[in-house]
Order: structure tokens, then C-alpha cells, then sequence
């Protein structure tokens, strides 16, 4: 997966679907991926440590569905931003990769 992809993935995860545990975003990730990736703590806690050092994502500590104590992530402003700004990046770059491979024949 390129680098940022999953980073792309959370923050649109968290847009669309609003506050949840990070259990939650990679379970929803692999749902929309329809079983093409897995997520395991050690590759989603690192991300979203990361988007929040950015700000591009918060926190604050909650109980969940199963009346555990877990950490909830909320998308911020700032993270909306570059939401916008990485999914313009994305789509120009597939179109750009879409033209190369129709252009080789």
C-alpha cells in the first residue's frame, strides 16, 4: 500500500462514519476494502498516533459497546483540510497512472 494510503483511509473512515475506537476504524477500513486488507493493532495504533500528532484527529478516552475503557478519535478541522487535500493528490494520481497503463497497448 503506498505510503499515506492508510492515513487517506482513517481520516475519511472517521469523516464519513464520525467518533470510534480504533478497533472500530480498522474494522470499518476492512469492511469497504471487502477483505482485500487486514489491519492489526500494530499497523493502525502507530497511524493514528501519527494523524493526531499532525491534528489531524483527536482523542479523549470513553467506555465502548462492550463497557471497556478504549480511546475514541474524532476528525478536526485541520484533518478535514487535509482529507480534502489528500483525496484531490489521490485522484489526480490515479488518473495519471489510469492514462499510462491505456496508453500502453
Amino acid at each position: 500500500m503506498p505510503y499515506g494510503t492508510l492515513d487517506l483511509m482513517v481520516l475519511k473512515t472517521l469523516d464519513a462514519m464520525g467518533t470510534l475506537h480504533g478497533y472500530g476504524i480498522a474494522r470499518r477500513i476492512e469492511q469497504v476494502a471487502e477483505g482485500s486488507l487486514e489491519l492489526n493493532q500494530g499497523t493502525i495504533y502507530p497511524a493514528l498516533l501519527r494523524l493526531e500528532q499532525r491534528g489531524w484527529i483527536g482523542s479523549e478516552w470513553g467506555i465502548s459497546e462492550n463497557n471497556r475503557r478504549a480511546r475514541f478519535y474524532s476528525i478536526t478541522r485541520a484533518g478535514r483540510k487535509q482529507l480534502a487535500a489528500e483525496a484531490e493528490n489521490w485522484s489526480r494520481t490515479v488518473a495519471m497512472v489510469n492514462r499510462m497503463l491505456e496508453g500502453e497497448s
